[in-house]
């Protein structure tokens, strides 16, 4: 494995990202970089250079922050591995990563077609949930604009990639709309083990944060 080119694609996009303020930033690629270097340690067929290089570069131009342009990131990813000399085979399976990774809606299906995919696809979507997942949530309804909450606006179940990306509903929607999904959508054992406890503390959060919406925490319940 080339651990040059590795060493040299984390300090670029440690610079890059170190700043970031949407949940996007380097402590989550860094977090999804060493969740996929752990998987591909348990995974004998995935290729640990292409794992870590996607892992690595999954968010390096993301169509959320370039005007839904798709192929912003695998242009970016390709740019970067070209200028390191990289093997064409390594930055196509790269750009492959980055295609797939994304959630693309509820209806939408987002099958990973290498392995080196889904080992990402699955450090990613861990780090959507939990008590991180409902930190990036916010952090990006913030740096979006949008409200914490809007009892007159429902979730919507996106039937297309289209759709879900026009989506500008409030952060809490974004819980039933995606967060809550992910485990269901996982592809590795370990994976969804991890995902099991970090589901159930997001319900249980959206549960105790719907009760102070409506200050229902102040009333205590009657007994029987």
């Amino acid at each position: 494995m080339n651990t040059d080119l590795i060493a040299r694609t984390a300090d670029f996009v440690r610079e890059k990202f170190l700043h970031e303020g949407s949940g996007h930033d380097w402590e989550h690629i860094r977090r999804v970089w060493q969740v996929a270097r752990a998987l591909a340690e348990e995974t004998p067929e995935a290729n640990p250079l292409i794992t870590e290089l996607g892992a690595l570069l999954h968010d390096v131009a993301d169509w959320k922050f370039h005007d839904g342009d798709e192929e912003a990131g695998p242009r970016a990813a390709r740019a970067w591995l070209e200028g390191l000399q990289a093997d064409e085979h390594v930055i196509r399976a790269v750009e492959t990563i980055i295609r797939e990774v994304s959630f693309k809606g509820v209806g939408v299906p987002t099958p990973m077609s290498t392995v080196e995919g889904a080992l990402v696809q699955d450090a990613d979507r861990l780090d959507a949930i939990g008590a991180i997942g409902v930190a990036r949530a916010f952090a990006y309804g913030g740096h979006k604009g949008r409200p914490l909450h809007d009892p007159d606006i429902p979730p919507v179940q996106h039937e297309s990639f289209a759709s879900y990306k026009q989506n500008v509903a409030p952060t809490i929607n974004h819980f039933y709309e995606k967060l809550l999904h992910l485990q269901e959508r996982l592809h590795t054992p370990a994976a969804r083990r991890v995902a099991a406890q970090r589901h159930a503390f997001m319900e249980t959060y959206l549960t105790q944060f719907l009760r102070e919406w409506e200050g229902q925490d102040l009333h205590p319940a009657s007994g029987g």
